[in-house]
């Protein structure tokens, strides 16, 4: 008697175990990020300025001095941020507006908006773009016919 008791104590418990795991929610895990070949180069003197013009006194502190860091600003500088002509681009009244994003001037007070936007020389890293989202983002160059890109790092 003692022993179908105590199996149907284990039995009723392991159902109340298991029915807990089945009504949890599945998590899915963020995909790793992927970084191309050409990170593993030096950064050119342009895409130091834009650390430095973005970080100020605190760049190698937080990236120079941060492998991992710096690989992905340099990953974000080189394979993932676009810029192209809003006519070749079909969602473009969908995107945020650049006049509508904050500075990222939490290391460099001062920082400020460029006047012009120039393509070539744009930094995106004075900007709180959303860089590490699970999907592209798009933003619309206020009174220019450009937008900008930002791919995802989950490839």
């Amino acid at each position: 008697m003692k022993y179908i008791l105590s199996i149907s104590i284990m039995l009723f418990m392991g159902g109340l175990a298991i029915g807990q795991t089945n009504s949890s929610p599945k998590k899915v895990p963020v995909p790793l990020a992927v970084f191309d070949d050409n990170v593993s180069a030096p950064l050119t003197l342009k895409e130091r300025n834009y650390i430095i013009e973005a970080y100020g006194d605190y760049a190698e502190q937080y990236v120079f001095s941060k492998p991992q860091m710096l690989k992905s600003i340099k990953q974000l500088l080189r394979n993932r941020i676009l810029i192209e002509k809003k006519s070749n681009f079909e969602k473009r009244n969908e995107a945020t507006k650049l006049s509508e994003v904050p500075l990222f001037n939490n290391y460099v007070p001062e920082l400020s908006r460029d006047e012009l936007f120039d393509p070539r020389n744009f930094n995106p890293l004075k900007y709180q773009l959303e860089f590490y989202s699970l999907e592209t983002k798009i933003y619309n160059v206020d009174g220019s016919d450009y937008v900008i890109l930002i791919k995802s790092q989950h490839q």
